[in-house]
């Protein structure tokens, strides 16, 4: 064990984490999503749900300040549902982690299904919740000086 590293992040979750680069994108998925048909890489975090293990990602993973869509959920089938409550849990831990306000943008399910077989890696949680799936595009560690914009202080 280390000091300060969530015990939910498995060593071949911070593997995944170390060899991403700015840009890659990493997806958490519900139990439900069929992971290991479109991953390039897969990590299994069954027992975990995904709002604890998005909380813990964000302690360790920078998020894109360079483009617009960042965090990305998938848009239910029936256009009218509802936002699914855990989005909002998804919003309140990247707004902690981050310190802004970062939209989700919503994509449809077949655009998700392809985004994610390109994804860096996919981690596979145990959340029961609907519609609990989310890309985050990997950003830069700044500089000291810098601001998470990208601009000097």
């Amino acid at each position: 064990m280390l000091k300060q590293i969530p015990p939910v992040i498995s060593p071949e979750l911070m593997l995944v984490l170390m060899e991403m680069g700015h840009g890659d994108e990493l997806v958490i998925a519900d139990g439900n999503y069929p992971a290991a048909a479109n991953a390039r890489r897969l990590v299994r975090a069954d027992g975990h749900g995904a709002v604890e293990l998005v909380e813990a990602i964000l302690k360790l993973l920078p998020i894109d300040t360079f483009v617009e869509d960042v965090a990305m959920v998938m848009q239910p089938v029936d256009p009218g549902t509802e936002d699914p409550p855990i989005w909002k849990s998804f919003s309140e831990q990247l707004f902690r982690a981050e310190g802004r306000v970062i939209p989700l943008t919503r994509i449809g399910r077949h655009d998700f299904y392809q985004r994610s077989r390109d994804a860096f890696a996919i981690v596979a949680t145990g959340e029961t919740a609907l519609y609990a799936n989310l890309i985050l595009k990997k950003g830069v560690v700044h500089p000291e000086g810098w601001k998470s914009t990208g601009v000097r202080s």
